[in-house]
């Protein structure tokens, strides 16, 4: 099947699902592409996705090709870096089975991934999964012993202008099922009004609900210009080496930020940052926590989580998956019953009430009297 569109390229995969739409064909270079990459591609109605590199090579069992496949989108996998050199952005070109064409010339060559491919790749890799737990594991160890002032000693956190100290605080992640695990906490964040605190593009999803960060901590990376300039405390993630990531970001938005030099991921920072500023609960959206979403992050060790978490304890919430627990629905036998409650309440004024048994009895006389009854 010659399936044909406009080229749209970039290394970041996430960088690209921004401006992709209907009829574009996606070029990346993305390995062990995981499952949040996948949903946002999906959610460009993009068709086709080549990638430079393995969507899979067998390390862990990514489920983001499984997910795109599934979801109707042909991935032309492993056609090599050279793509980037050959196809420019806006180029239209075709593809078909495992080759890529501009002007009707092959220009690329890659496999075309099926269900049962990946899904005999994604078994090969479980096979292998407890090297990547041993290893896994062991640098988390490592660091726990580099970086255990997280948890045992005293942790400098940036002073904020934002009133933290005994609110709710709620932290947003660009995580597994973030979307609907917010959209069902907006009833709450109604009526506890929490400090509103988003990890780089959980500032973006936060707005997307109607709700306007109160902080944005991260390497402002994946972030909105919308949201960097919406008026949020901007924490920007510097690392212990020196590198400021997100400061060329701002100072191009001529806008100013607090540097936080600190290990660890951006969202670490964020719990740290609530529970040290004296959040009375710490409700955490799609932070990534388990083995397959710290692999996926491509993280090789989860120590500076491990300790921050052992830090806040109780009063940290995982949020994770509440919109899987309980779907609130109405029942016709509970309409039914509203509806008779209603009734009885009415009848009951009507009884206890004479000026409404007057009213009634006039109204009565009236369409008596119109109708010559």
């Amino acid at each position: 099947m010659l399936l044909t569109g406009t080229a749209r390229l970039d290394k970041r995969t996430k960088d690209l699902a921004k401006r992709l739409g209907a009829g574009d064909i996606a070029i990346i270079d993305h390995k062990d592409m995981d499952r949040l990459s996948a949903e946002s591609l999906l959610e460009t109605g993009v068709d086709v996705v080549i990638n430079a590199a393995p969507s899979i090579s067998g390390t862990y069992p990514n489920l983001g090709p499984l997910l795109l496949v599934r979801g109707g989108v042909e991935i032309i996998d492993a056609v090599g870096q050279a793509v980037f050199e050959r196809i420019s952005e806006g180029d239209r070109i075709d593809v078909a089975d495992g080759n890529v064409l501009l002007g009707g010339e092959l220009v690329a060559t890659g496999t075309r991934l099926t269900v049962d491919a990946i899904e005999a790749s994604m078994e090969d890799a479980k096979s292998r999964l407890d090297q990547q737990l041993d290893a896994f594991v062991r640098n988390t160890m490592e660091f726990v012993d580099k970086e255990r002032a997280l948890l045992t000693g005293e942790v400098a956190v940036p002073h904020l202008r934002t009133a933290v100290d005994g609110r709710h605080a709620l932290v947003v992640v660009r995580g597994y099922d973030y979307k609907a695990d917010l959209r069902t906490l907006v009833p709450y964040i109604r009526e506890m009004r929490p400090v509103l605190i988003g990890v780089d593009g959980g500032a973006d999803a936060l707005m997307e609900h109607g709700f306007k960060p109160d902080i944005v901590v991260g390497d402002m990376d994946s972030v909105s210009d919308e949201a960097l300039t919406s008026g949020a405390e901007l924490i920007v993630h510097a690392y212990t080496d020196g590198r400021c990531p997100g400061r060329e970001r701002l100072e191009a938005l001529g806008l100013t930020g607090t540097e936080w030099r600190s290990p660890g991921m951006s969202e670490d920072l964020a719990l740290m940052l609530a529970n040290e500023s004296g959040a009375d609960l710490i409700v955490a959206v799609g932070t990534h926590w388990n083995l397959l979403e710290q692999l996926d992050k491509g993280r090789k060790g989860m120590a500076s989580t491990f300790l921050i978490r052992l830090r806040i304890g109780p009063r940290l919430v995982d949020a994770k998956g509440v919109s899987k627990l309980y779907r609130a629905s109405v029942q016709p036998s509970q309409l039914v019953m509203l509806v008779a409650a209603g009734l009885t309440v009415i009848s009951v004024i009507i009884v206890i009430s004479p000026a409404v048994r007057t009213f009634l009895a006039l109204l009565i006389l009236r369409l008596r009297t119109a109708f010559g009854l």
